[in-house]
């Protein structure tokens, strides 16, 4: 949990939880001796129930989330990853080339720069922008929601936060978690962060064109992930190769596909 209530671009409520510096909080009530143990557990005590409730309000908002979705036969998609995975690269090839039609929240802590980028394909996107809040939660999509036509769209992308922890706690109403994981970052991301893979649908391997000069097998991130993750399918894409994205489009149009039908 990260992040304080504020205020995101054009003028949607971000309602993150308040734990700004609860770490900060938990060392200052560490007085040692038992009458600070006593004050510490007392105090980390209220933290897990402050997390509990936001936890539980956010599963509430991500049930409304779900049945707007249903209830229109779209399709959610929450993308997730560390920073410079290649979260927008690969959205923007997929808004150009894939046959169905698709809209884009994008979370960021400022800027509104990949939205605009997104805007650039004619799809609707629209900027969450989350100030200190590490996450997009369940409240910012609803809000986000207001600002599309939901009329006629397939596939609604949620660009999550570029962030590896956090997004792992909030459910979003999507359908799949879509986890990226870039050859730059390594082999073994899977097994640091294992959390976030774990609820992952599916994993793509990207900017696979970078494999060759940075002497990455991905072999090696395919068997970290089924380490944590068994069930999850892996896909190498490179967006700008174009490589493995008509395994990601076949993916989508399927997972679209079966959604309308759930609506029907």
């Amino acid at each position: 949990m990260c992040g304080d209530d504020v205020r995101g671009a054009g003028g949607v409520r971000i309602l993150g939880p308040a734990t700004a510096g609860r770490g900060v909080l938990l060392g200052a009530h560490d007085h040692g001796g038992a009458a600070g143990d006593h004050a510490g557990h007392v105090h980390e005590r209220g933290v897990i129930e402050l997390e509990q409730r936001v936890l539980a309000k956010n599963d509430r908002l991500a049930e409304r989330v779900r049945g707007v979705l249903l209830g229109k036969g779209i399709l959610g998609l929450n993308l997730v990853s560390s920073p410079g995975s290649g979260k927008t690269s690969l959205l923007e090839r997929t808004l150009r080339e894939l046959d169905l039609r698709a809209a884009v929240l994008v979370g960021d802590l400022a800027t509104d720069h990949d939205a605009r980028r997104l805007q650039t394909t004619g799809a609707q996107a629209v900027q969450i922008t989350t100030g200190n809040v590490c996450h997009l939660d369940a409240h910012m999509v609803l809000h986000g929601l207001e600002r599309l036509d939901l009329g006629g769209l397939d596939v609604l992308f949620l660009e999550n936060v570029g962030n590896l922890v956090c997004p792992a706690s909030f459910d979003l109403g999507e359908d799949h978690r879509v986890v990226l994981t870039s050859v730059t970052e390594g082999e073994d991301k899977p097994t640091k962060y294992p959390t976030i893979f774990l609820g992952a649908e599916l994993v793509l391997v990207t900017k696979t064109d970078l494999c060759e000069v940075l002497e990455v097998d991905t072999a090696r991130i395919h068997a970290a992930v089924a380490e944590v993750a068994p069930a999850a399918r892996v896909l190498d894409v490179s967006s700008r190769s174009g490589d493995g994205l008509a395994a990601w489009y076949e993916f989508v149009r399927a997972a679209a596909a079966a959604k309308r039908a759930r609506s029907l």
